[in-house]
């Protein structure tokens, strides 16, 4: 029987107090070959040195630092691009999601969804904590799309999701700032009539640190692809 395997992205700025959590975690998780490429925009990041010191860590973990320019989005492409599995698969550094849902949602990819999404809002889901507004926001948006579009999630904008590699290639990643890749790649492959799956999540807020997200300059990009994704099928 194959083993599946994946590349695991993490972008992160300054997460010094948090990414010793989230590698922990990862090196628990069995079922499955991966990699895990923490990425940073800066070679002063306080991440570098963390991981240096965390003792309990994945065994293929490396830390890469971009030159594709500042922000999350430009972190992740680096991160894809410098990855190696035919599933790439993008959580975050903080601690907010669960990493043990990463061999279902590579076992999607291998069955051959092209974005496999951890929901928060679909049934078994959640979300505890973070602000309230931002979370309306999102779970709108959601439910408006998965009822009215026919998108396969109730969470297109949430950032933890699995992709095959191909896909990637094949629509390419247009998003250049913050972390609406996640609804962008989502947006390609419903046009596209691709698989989309999701299985449920929980999403704990972050208990160290601060957010590096940006509701007011980034929910114009976020809309973009909402709107994107109530256009006609690509063939």
């Amino acid at each position: 029987m194959k083993v599946l395997d994946a590349s695991i992205v993490i972008p992160a700025y300054n997460e010094s107090s948090s990414i010793e959590k989230t590698l922990s975690l990862l090196s628990e998780l069995e079922g499955i070959e991966f990699e895990v490429l923490v990425v940073v925009d800066s070679a002063n990041d306080s991440t570098i040195e963390a991981v240096k010191k965390v003792k309990i860590k994945p065994k293929k973990c490396q830390v890469l630092t971009q030159t594709y320019g500042r922000g999350p989005a430009n972190a992740i492409r680096y991160g894809m691009d410098n990855s190696k599995s035919d599933c790439v698969v993008v959580m975050m550094a903080d601690g907010s999601d669960d990493a043990r849902a990463i061999p279902d949602l590579v076992s999607l990819v291998s069955r051959g969804v092209v974005v496999a999404c951890a929901s928060r809002y679909m049934s078994g889901g959640q979300q505890i904590g973070g602000p309230r507004f931002k979370k309306f926001l999102s779970k709108t948006a959601g439910s408006i799309l998965y009822l009215l579009a026919g998108v396969g999630t109730h969470d297109p904008t949430n950032s933890f999701k699995a992709y095959s590699r191909s896909f990637i290639q094949e629509v390419g990643i247009e998003s250049r700032s913050g972390f609406e890749i996640g609804i962008e790649l989502v947006a390609k492959a419903h046009r596209r009539r691709y698989p989309i799956a999701e299985i449920a999540t929980i999403w704990l807020d972050r208990t160290a640190g601060e957010t590096n997200f940006q509701l007011r300059k980034w929910f114009p990009k976020y809309f973009k692809w909402f709107r994107y994704s109530f256009g006609p099928i690509i063939k």
